[in-house]
């Protein structure tokens, strides 16, 4: 009898309620003018407005991606300054990752990557930070593709070629995000020489450091192409690419642990007859285009011993310009560069791991036959040169923000000759930069 009349009076207590509750919003309705839906409906509408909403009930949706400001602090010899902007090294992006399972182990989806920019870094030089590239939405990856657990992958639209990053992806430190293969020739590229002062004949670094890729010989970008990666056989994965018109290529990666030591190595080649590829002769889209005929290959490798975080990272590249010599038989059809980085990555503070880094760069560059220095009788294309670069730096982990902060000095120097054999000692061009990339 006490449950029941428990019951009972619980049942009693909750209708109560109920025709309280009832009457509260009957009485507020009415001290409201009855404008309680409206303002609910707007609340709604505002929420749907700022919601991340799938299209459907088969494909899952990840956003990703990450945030990359920094200070730019640079001396050319003659005239210093500091800009503020985003790294272009690894620009900020978004990205948005859909997936379906078709059958247990296939699966179809798609990648969608917008990079983000407000001034730029690698479109800077001594007459400002601004360029009609600022505050910019940039398509970095439109693709979908097809996987299968025992086959691999196919990708099909715009994507990294299999030689893309060949070089950057191998480093295996917390550095790959802020000074990786590629780092300086990005860093200063689009900064004038100076030789004595005087410019080079408005010359940029990013004239005169050849590959197809960002000044850096071994490696390709991201193209309009059909990749297939195989599935990972004994830490091994082969990648091979194709399109644009033409370009074809094929990797290796492999990525495991011997002992205390983590190791990650690629290594590839590619070849390029795509005319509109200004990296090789003829440099334009105009002109002996259906001459061109490129190749590069490369490799690098990480090997990072895990108990005191030791490690070295290191490569090279070489890029072949197979059609520069139809240009001008006595062209220099090959460049070559090689680098390399150590350093300690630890964690010493419970913010995360701190990574302490050096690391040097040596290109021998070729002929670039429409590019030119000299005056009158000096006059000639630059022919080849040798570039330097160094640096140093820290990197901070603040494992609870999926935050990088950095800091870093770099240094470059060399020199140039054009057919004519005069030579141009260049300037030395220093940077400090400083600044963080914040992951979501």
């Amino acid at each position: 009898m006490k449950s029941v009349f428990t019951l009972s009076c619980s049942r009693l207590a909750l209708l109560a309620a109920f025709g309280l509750a009832m009457s509260f919003t009957q009485a507020s309705a009415a001290d409201l003018g009855g404008n309680c839906c409206a303002d609910l409906e707007e609340r709604i509408a505002e929420l749907e407005a700022t919601t991340a909403r799938k299209g459907n009930r088969k494909v899952s949706l990840t956003i990703s991606g990450w945030v990359n400001e920094a200070v730019f602090l640079w001396d050319d010899g003659t005239e210093r300054n500091a800009y503020v902007g985003t790294n272009a090294l690894e620009q900020s992006r978004f990205r948005f990752v859909g997936e379906a399972q078709i059958m247990p182990g296939y699966s179809a989806g798609y990648t969608l990557e917008i990079g983000a920019q407000g001034d730029p870094s690698n479109k800077w030089d001594q007459l400002g930070p601004s360029s009609s590239s600022a505050n910019a939405l940039v398509v970095r990856k439109s693709n979908w593709w097809l996987k299968s657990k025992d086959y691999g992958k196919v990708t099909v639209g715009l994507e990294g070629t299999a030689t893309y990053h060949l070089l950057d992806d191998a480093d295996g430190a917390n550095t790959r995000n802020v000074s990786d293969a590629q780092a300086a020739a990005v860093y200063q590229g689009n900064f004038f020489l100076r030789s004595g002062v005087a410019g080079v004949n408005a010359l940029r670094w990013s004239d005169v450091l050849r590959g197809v890729d960002n000044g850096t010989e071994g490696q390709n970008g991201r193209r309009n192409i059909v990749r297939y990666d195989s599935p990972t056989i004994a830490g091994f994965v082969l990648t091979a690419s194709w399109g644009e018109d033409d370009q074809a290529g094929v990797s290796l990666t492999y990525k495991g642990k011997w002992g205390d030591f983590n190791i990650l190595a690629k290594g590839g080649w590619e070849k390029s007859t795509d005319e509109n590829l200004t990296g090789c002769a003829p440099f334009s889209s105009g002109g002996a285009g259906d001459a061109q005929d490129c190749e590069w290959f490369g490799g690098a490798a990480t090997v990072m011993h895990v108990p005191t975080g030791l490690y070295v990272y290191g490569g090279a590249g070489q890029t072949i310009d197979h059609g520069v010599q139809l240009i001008s038989a006595s062209a220099e059809d090959t460049s070559t560069m090689w680098f390399i980085q150590g350093g300690i990555e630890q964690k010493w503070t419970p913010l995360g791991k701190t990574t302490i880094f050096g690391e040097y760069r040596h290109d021998d560059v070729g002929s670039r036959t429409n590019k030119a220095f000299g005056a009158g009788l000096d006059a000639g294309y630059v022919h080849n040169g040798d570039m330097n670069f160094w640096a140093a730096g820290l990197v901070q982990n603040i494992d609870a923000a999926a935050m990088d902060l950095y800091v870093m000095y770099r240094h470059a120097d060399g020199d140039l000759t054009n057919s004519v054999n005069v030579t141009a000692d260049l300037d030395a061009f220093d940077m400090v930069i400083t600044g963080a990339r914040i992951q979501f």
